[in-house]
């Protein structure tokens, strides 16, 4: 029996792809009662998620500079733990000799360091630094493994790709009562809303498409932070933004919207896309990083440009055939995509960091 123990501080401390990613893999592990491994949770338990000050930077100090050093390994060792988890990156460190995996989801810290802030690009660095200390590193898709080999020199021997899953929503498609009502038409962005999202472009794009008299639907935007995106100006009169929503509203929000529109500049995997395709939504996205490997031929790819996107949203209103299209193939690509998959290739993961 290998005990292994999952780091599930993402829970606490982010609403963004990585804590779906933290979320699903966890619970399909545990669904799966494996004989062959033991699994449980390792995490502070609090939830950081509002960002006031001091209360933020307070409990980030407590986490990263006092529990993850010195509460965590102890509670490592009592537990008698084989493997530890890190599932959003190293961030404990474990005790000899516990054996460490890693999931490496993206570099974006260190190809776009401006789109963090100063404290989360610093400790990310350094983290990326330990990367070499694992035993075995889990990368969420072929191209962050490539990333990983060119940027951190990581030997390819000691990376396994194993792509993210995709949970399968609920047959309710209507949330609880006070859920929110969407338009009658309308696109819809899904995301983390900070400047590698690339909200600007899609701002550019109704700008263009007003001053071509090409009025464009409501765009109903659904992720945490607004406030995270204040240097974007403000928004076009007709977008709504909904702010962090339950699986219901986003079920909801993919099965009407005309598109997916997902202009991000760069992507480790993109649960969005594939989230999308599984409820027939149709995507829009560029052919960047991870995202042809993920969307497969279920996405209409676009120049990273605002003419590139509206010309894009032209097409697919002109071409009823390129809608059923782009439908059809997504939703075979995403049966690719299961968290079951996934949770069956983490454990042979496990069975093989033992035998190395």
């Amino acid at each position: 029996m290998i005990r292994v123990a999952l780091d599930t501080n993402a829970l606490y401390t982010s609403r963004a792809g990585v804590a779906r990613y933290v979320r699903g893999l966890y619970q399909a592990l545990t669904k799966r009662n494996d004989p062959d491994a033991e699994i449980s949770d390792l995490a502070w338990k609090v939830e950081n998620f509002d960002y006031k000050q001091p209360a933020r930077a307070c409990k980030t100090f407590f986490r990263e500079l006092i529990w993850a050093p010195f509460v965590a390994p102890g509670i490592l060792r009592k537990d008698k733990i084989d493997i530890l988890h890190s599932l959003a990156g190293p961030f404990v460190e474990p005790p000899k000799p516990i054996q460490s995996v890693v999931t490496l989801h993206d570099l974006a810290v260190l190809r776009f360091p401006r789109r963090f802030r100063r404290w989360h690009s610093r400790a990310a660095v350094h983290r990326l630094k330990r990367l070499h200390e694992a035993d075995q590193i889990i990368c969420v898709s072929r191209f962050t493994a490539d990333e990983a080999v060119k940027l951190l020199k990581i030997e390819s021997k000691k990376l396994m790709v194993i792509h993210n899953g995709v949970g399968r929503f609920s047959i309710e498609s209507h949330g609880p009562d006070g859920s929110p009502e969407f338009p009658a038409e309308y696109f819809l962005f899904v995301g983390s809303l900070e400047p590698g999202k690339n909200l600007a472009l899609l701002r550019e794009m109704y700008a263009l498409a007003e001053s071509k008299n090409q009025p464009l639907p409501p765009l109903v935007i659904i992720g945490a932070r607004w406030s995270g995106v204040p240097k974007e100006g403000a928004p076009p009169k007709n977008w709504i933004y909904l702010g962090a929503q339950s699986d219901s509203v986003l079920r909801k929000g993919y099965q009407g919207a005309k598109a997916l529109l997902f202009p991000s500049i760069y992507e480790g995997f993109g649960l969005p896309i594939v989230e999308a395709q599984m409820t027939g939504c149709p995507v829009i996205c560029s052919a960047i990083a991870s995202l042809p490997e993920v969307a497969g031929t279920g996405a209409l790819f676009a120049d990273l440009t605002a003419e590139g996107y509206l010309g894009a949203i032209s097409h697919l209103e002109r071409d009823s055939d390129l809608r059923d299209n782009l439908v059809r193939e997504g939703k075979t690509n995403a049966l690719r995509f299961s968290w079951d998959q996934c949770a069956q290739e983490t454990v042979a993961a496990y069975r093989q960091t033992c035998r190395a």
